[in-house]
């Protein structure tokens, strides 16, 4: 049997008593990164042999790992924390699992963005995971444009580097909404951060963070759409004179007035 096995994002003692009995049991620990695996397993005094499955070799090791499950063999599957499969390696060996006819299963536990959103008291009736965003800032946008229209809580992974990049980002496409940074969940200096796009997050960033995006409004949407000019145009067009439009127009796209007003200078 093929095991998917949730491990601890931050707390050690996170990890539950089944995902301890499979990796006893397991003939061969397929894992993200040997070394941060070989820290949980040695807190819990677990020597298992220790294969890479990261996401420059995955489809190489779904083969090896398709091949120890035909032998009869017993495998555990683990990233560096958390879920795998989930902005983790693991995806590439469930397709080829399914395709090989070969069960697997999973061992549920720790997951970051979950923990995140209950930290950050934001709407969680309805949320949308949408992960860690592209590096390139066109790729960035281009995707955020896909879900700007969405009237839920939107979820991102961001790594310390990209935080600011990713919210300045997400500012020029929704405009300005309240959001939570949320970091070093488990562990002692555990932080739920409430900022606005706008005003960005302050401090260093360090850790991996989670970021919670409030969703769309009713009725911000479809004049979003329209390019700035297009949009106090709307407005004007309406019976309001441009004052009245500009300011309507940047409270739509969350945008200050003088940030719009350079929009309408040719406008009558």
């Amino acid at each position: 049997m093929v095991y998917f096995i949730a491990t601890p994002i931050g707390n050690l003692k996170d990890i539950s008593l089944r995902a301890l009995e499979t990796l006893r049991a397991a003939d061969v620990i397929f894992c993200e990164d040997t070394r941060r695996t070989l820290k949980l397993l040695n807190a819990y005094d677990i020597k298992k042999p220790l294969k890479s499955c990261h996401k420059f070799n995955e489809r190489e090791a779904a083969e090896r790992i398709i091949g120890a499950a035909r032998e009869g063999g017993e495998i555990a599957i683990v990233s560096d924390a958390g879920m795998p499969v989930v902005s983790d390696p693991g995806n590439i060996v469930c397709a080829a699992l399914k395709e090989a006819g070969i069960q697997y299963t999973v061992i549920p536990g720790a997951n970051a963005f979950l923990s995140a959103l209950v930290l950050s008291a934001m709407p969680a009736e309805r949320f949308a995971f949408i992960g860690f965003l592209p590096d390139k800032a066109g790729e960035k946008k281009r995707l955020l444009e896909r879900y700007k229209n969405l009237d839920m809580t939107m979820c991102f992974h961001s790594a310390p580097q990209d935080v600011d990049r990713d919210i300045s980002a997400m500012y020029s496409v929704f405009g300005d909404r309240k959001a939570c940074a949320v970091r070093e969940i488990t562990k002692l200096h555990e932080e739920a951060a409430e900022f606005t796009l706008s005003a960005g997050l302050a401090g260093e960033k360090r850790g991996e963070y989670v970021l919670l995006v409030a969703g769309a409004e009713e009725g911000e949407c479809p004049l979003n759409e329209l390019s700035e000019r297009e949009h106090i145009l709307h407005y004007m067009r309406g019976g309001m004179d441009k004052k009245d439009a500009v300011k309507k127009a940047a409270k739509d796209r969350g945008l200050s007035k003088s940030d719009m007003y350079k929009f309408s200078l040719d406008l009558q």
